[in-house]
């Protein structure tokens, strides 16, 4: 869950977690699960990993420079999803990825901020999307403590959360635990298996 993230991030070892709104569900309380840990890498205490994985608007600037990253590239990753949580759209995002990369690799201070989006999650926006990774709010000294004690988060009790007693803002309609109802419906595909070629036109492979 998004308590569970954090802990993650305060254990420093684990980089490339899937911080994007469609990897967010609701349980049956309201209470946010982050799933899809398809790409994440422990990686260890002070090392850093080269792999280019993510979604292109998340992309951290040192992913795409190829100069190693690690869980600062996560903590620049929150204040995309922050950002889009409260707009509705990615800071960064072009026609194709090369476009959208070349855009983030301009800074979050080259980006508009809407109306909606308020001076104090601005501020919390603009420190975890540093350019320079050491600078990124969670990755400091007090590691995502400082995150948590950020004034956008005034008045918001991380014990309650971890303790389940929060009132969730929004209670999604579950009938039972295999209940899909709130998830789109897609039409299975009954295509037809292609054959076997039996030509033989690749047996000097």
């Amino acid at each position: 869950n998004n308590e569970a993230f954090f802990e993650i991030l305060r254990g420093n070892s684990t980089a490339s977690i899937p911080l994007k709104p469609e990897n967010l569900l609701l349980d049956n309380k309201g209470y946010c699960k982050l799933v899809d840990f398809g790409f994440a890498k422990r990686i260890g205490l002070g090392k850093k990993t080269w792999t280019f994985c993510g979604t292109p608007e998340y992309v951290a600037p040192e992913i795409i420079l190829n100069k190693g990253h690690d869980m600062a590239a996560d903590c620049w990753s929150l204040g995309i999803l922050i950002f889009e949580l409260i707009s509705g759209n990615p800071p960064f995002s072009g026609t194709d990825p090369m476009k959208t990369y070349n855009i983030i690799l301009k800074g979050i201070d080259a980006v508009e901020f809407p109306r909606k989006i308020s001076k104090k999650a601005s501020l919390l926006i603009k420190r975890l999307c540093r350019e320079n990774p050491v600078e990124r709010i969670g990755y400091q000294k007090d590691g995502i403590k400082d995150i948590q004690k950020h004034q956008w988060f005034e008045g918001f009790s991380w014990e309650c959360l971890k303790k389940g007693t929060l009132v969730a803002p929004y209670l999604p309609k579950v009938e039972h635990d295999n209940d899909t109802s709130n998830f789109d419906y897609f039409a299975e595909d009954d295509s037809p298996e292609p054959e076997d070629d039996l030509t033989g036109w690749d047996k000097e492979f």
